[in-house]
């Protein structure tokens, strides 16, 4: 059977780490500890770094390579063309797929 969480979160895979990467430069250990404590779920490496190179790939992130003790991390910032493309992804979370989160999310029931 398909793990129903799992599906949800490959969905927002993409618009989420687009949106942390938004709200300053990271590194893919970052990420991984921010989608963990976000969602509860952890974002595997396996998953998370293709992912990010995909979107170095076409243009969305760039990378530059820091050092942080002895290691050498790759931290992550959006370009022009990864603002553009996450405001599209805000546009498409507006209403009306808005309310239907909303709803998801409401703690009370509907009788």
């Amino acid at each position: 059977m398909v793990n129903v969480i799992d599906a949800f979160m490959r969905g927002l895979e993409k618009p989420l780490i687009l949106w942390l990467i938004s709200q300053g430069p990271r590194h893919g250990y970052e990420l991984i500890k921010e989608v963990k404590r976000l969602t509860g779920q952890k974002l595997k490496p396996g998953v998370l770094y293709p992912l990010l190179y995909q979107l170095e790939g076409e243009g969305f992130l760039a990378g530059e390579w820091i050092r942080k003790g002895r290691r050498e991390l790759k931290r992550y910032h959006l370009t022009e063309k990864g603002k553009t493309l996450l405001a599209k992804v805000r546009g498409f979370f507006s209403n009306p797929i808005r309310i239907v989160i909303a709803d998801l999310l409401s703690e009370t029931e509907k009788k």
